[in-house]
C-alpha cells in the first residue's frame, strides 16, 4: 500500500512527463473574458463555451460594452452553455459592479471576485490563478472524482477535497497541477468505460476498491 507521499510523487512525475506545457483550455484576451469564459463553464464543457465565446466577445469584451447589451441578448448568445437565464443575468449585473465598484477591473482577491454575481469559489479560484498567478487549486467535478479514484480524499465534497489536495501537494504545483489533472482526465480517465488497469496513473496509485 503507497503512502500519500509516494502517490503524491508519482502522480506529479507522470504528469510532468505527459503534460510539461498546459496552455489554459478556456479561450480569453482579458481577465474579463477568462472570467465570462470559466462562469460560463459551469456544467458546460471547454469546447462549447469556447465555441459560443467568439460570438459574445465580437459584441462585448469588456465591461463597458457588456452592459450596451441586454439581459436578452446575452441569453440568446450563450444559451447552448445552459442555464442560460441565470447566467446572462449573472454577466449582466456583475459588469455593471465592475464598472461602478472597481474601476472597471476583474479584482484580485477571493473576496470580492466571490462577491460577484454568479462566481463561486472555484470560479474564483480559477481566476486567481490563471489571470493573476495566486496560488489556488480550483476543483470541479473532474478533478474530485480523479482525487478519489487515487485514493487522495474521502470523497465527500469538493471542498474536502480542495482542502486534501491543498494539503498533500507544495503550492507551487497547485496552478500547473490541477490543469495538468483536468487535461489527463479527459485523455486517460473518463468518468465511464474506464480500465484502471491500463490508466497511467490508476494502474499505480488508485484505491483497492477499483479492483475489487
Amino acid at each position: 500500500m503507497l503512502s500519500i507521499e509516494q502517490k503524491a510523487q508519482i502522480i506529479v512525475e507522470t504528469l510532468e512527463a505527459l503534460y510539461p506545457e498546459v496552455p489554459v483550455p478556456l479561450n480569453h484576451n482579458s481577465n474579463y473574458t477568462l472570467l465570462i469564459a470559466v462562469l460560463l463553464s459551469a456544467q458546460c464543457t471547454d469546447v462549447r463555451v469556447n465555441q459560443v465565446t467568439p460570438q459574445l466577445f465580437a459584441l462585448a469584451n469588456t465591461p463597458e460594452q457588456m452592459v450596451q447589451l441586454s439581459v436578452e441578448q446575452i441569453r440568446d448568445i450563450i444559451r447552448p452553455c445552459g442555464l442560460s437565464p441565470r447566467k446572462s443575468k449573472a454577466i449582466y449585473e456583475l459588469s455593471e459592479i465592475l464598472l461602478q465598484k472597481h474601476d472597471k477591473k476583474v479584482p484580485e482577491s477571493f473576496v470580492e471576485l466571490e462577491a460577484l454575481p454568479g462566481v463561486g469559489h472555484k470560479t474564483a479560484s480559477v481566476v486567481m490563478s490563471q489571470a493573476f498567478g495566486h496560488p489556488a487549486f480550483p476543483v470541479d467535478t473532474h478533478i474530485h472524482r480523479l482525487a478519489w479514484r487515487w485514493g487522495l480524499t474521502n470523497g465527500k465534497n469538493v471542498e474536502q477535497t480542495e482542502k486534501d489536495l491543498k494539503r498533500i501537494f507544495p503550492i507551487e504545483l497547485w496552478n500547473k497541477l490541477h490543469l495538468q489533472i483536468i487535461f489527463f482526465g479527459r485523455e486517460y480517465c473518463p468518468a465511464r468505460a474506464h480500465n484502471p488497469r491500463t490508466c497511467p496513473l490508476c494502474s499505480k496509485v488508485g484505491i483497492d476498491e477499483l479492483f475489487g
